[in-house]
């Protein structure tokens, strides 16, 4: 008799499980509180207009292929690689494009900032490096099964260790490299991709623009919920069911072993259990209060959002599909979101633009805005109250730099911040990547992938090891269902 697992939620981690443990003979059921799957990674059409309302960039697109293959189903997942990464804006009126091809990015930063071509080509050599003798030690498997340790490949990772200038910050290895602030900014920038603070977060980080710089940028023909709907048509068809507008309130152990969960629409007994909601809401609201592992759920939650669609009846040239408008003092802004826990007044800006790649998103002549500035996750549980005073800052911001008058062009509006992505998303404080990464050991600080404490009870998402971010979630998830089916 097949065992039967439950997944809570429906995020790219849920889905990415759901097709794994399906295509292993395992019967799956997905329990989802809102009527949409997907999590984060979903759609809205507001009138003539989409939107993906969260996650917007697109890396590692071979992660997504993997699933298919696993699925064997006879179906494409399509999307386009790009050959600009992003458009970068700064106050001083510079402006610079990072292309794809690397000869042509180090051209345009030692044109437009005044550095050496060789300056950028080492910093991609050392993000490469930093990727290299990482990526299967601490992103592809459990950190927390002594055996992944104990082999060569391992100790030949940990003699080169060295190279990974673990005493040193993201910010300290980018500034010595670089002479010109903007350049620094650029890279820094990175940090923010799992929601970290440069000046705090260990150089390692750098990988991040190994993904985009070295391997390449891509965008899904149909937006980002294209990745959504494609593991989840690939689930179905492998037989797993999903039960939605159903809430879990509660994981039923005997014995401290996981056997169900109890729904809003009743109890469904289970094998085993698959988590991929946030961790600590798990621990505060699902499981009981002896399970509560104190020192892992206080860490430093990483960075929120405050975020802006507009559906925009004009359409400008100098945009692309990733544009970021940097703050002035991109040191100021980061110690006043993560040191004075608030918004800062010259928030640098990301602007999202899926209709310059398909441009049914958006009315011809016309373009769908994704406008996100970073700001701290909500610890009050209340409503924000800064949710005016920053859209003021922003368009302020875009007016300057883009020598507009944004206001007269937007049509349609609607707007996500932390207490809205907490609510929709039950991640903590609308944290959007589970903790932050500001510590050189967050690799080990973040919740193991299976309990210590309860059997049969695994978790995957951002929230979990190896962390936030499209990526690491499918990551996370075929650790997961690696280590189920080791052991079933």
């Amino acid at each position: 008799m097949k065992k039967h697992i439950v997944i809570i939620g429906s995020g790219v981690a849920g889905l990415a499980a759901a097709v794994r443990l399906g295509a292993a003979g395992f019967k799956v059921t997905v329990v989802e509180a809102n009527n949409y799957v997907g999590g984060k990674l979903t759609a809205q059409q507001m009138g003539n207009y989409r939107f993906d309302m969260g996650p917007s960039v697109f890396t590692l697109p071979d992660l997504i292929e993997d699933l298919t293959k696993v699925s064997k189903q006879d179906v494409k997942f399509e999307y386009l690689s790009l050959d600009k990464i992003c458009n970068y804006f700064y106050e001083d009126g510079t402006r610079l494009t990072a292309y794809t091809d690397k000869e042509k990015f180090a051209t345009e930063v030692a044109t437009k900032l005044g550095e050496t071509k060789e300056s950028v080509y080492e910093q991609l050599k050392f993000s490469a490096t930093a990727y290299e003798l990482t990526a299967e030690l601490f992103m592809e498997q459990s950190l927390h099964k002594l055996s992944n340790f104990l082999n060569l490949k391992t100790a030949k990772a940990i003699l080169q260790i060295g190279k990974l200038k673990m005493g040193k910050t993201m910010n300290d290895v980018n500034r010595a490299r670089f002479k010109n602030q903007k350049t620094v900014q650029l890279f820094n920038r990175f940090a923010t991709y799992n929601g970290s603070n440069p000046y705090q977060a260990p150089a390692i980080i750098n990988i991040i623009a190994h993904l985009e710089h070295n391997i390449g940028a891509f965008a899904p023909k149909g937006g980002m919920h294209d990745i959504t709907m494609h593991l989840y048509n690939l689930s179905l068809k492998l037989g797993v069911e999903y039960k939605l507008n159903t809430r879990v309130q509660h994981i039923k152990t005997v014995n401290d072993t996981a056997v169900a969960v109890i729904t809003s629409n009743g109890e469904i007994a289970a094998d085993i259990i698959v988590s991929d909601a946030d961790i600590k809401h798990v621990y505060t609201k699902l499981l009981d209060k002896k399970y509560y592992p104190t020192k892992i759920l206080e860490q430093e939650k990483s960075l929120s959002a405050l975020i802006f669609y507009w559906g925009i009846k004009k359409e400008f040239k100098e945009l692309g599909l990733h544009n970021i408008l940097f703050s002035a003092n991109g040191e100021a802004e980061f110690k006043c979101v993560f040191g004075e826990k608030k918004p800062y007044h010259d928030p640098t800006t990301y602007i999202n633009i899926t209709s310059k790649v398909t441009p049914t998103d958006a009315p011809e002549g016309c373009e769908n805005w994704f406008v996100m500035v970073n700001v701290p996750h909500n610890t009050s549980g209340e409503p924000v109250t800064y949710v005016k005073e920053m859209r003021k800052h922003i368009v302020a911001k875009i007016n300057r730099l883009l020598k507009t008058d944004i206001e007269q062009y937007i049509e349609i509006e609607d707007v996500q911040d932390p207490y809205l992505i907490e609510q929709r998303t039950s991640s903590s404080g609308g944290s959007l990547y589970g903790n932050s990464s500001n510590n050189k050991y967050a690799a080990f600080l973040r919740h193991a992938n299976h309990s210590s404490r309860i059997r049969n009870m695994y978790f995957c998402g951002g929230s979990v090891h190896p962390g936030g971010g499209i990526p690491l979630g499918l990551l996370s998830a075929k650790i997961v269902s690696e280590m189920i089916a080791e052991k079933n």
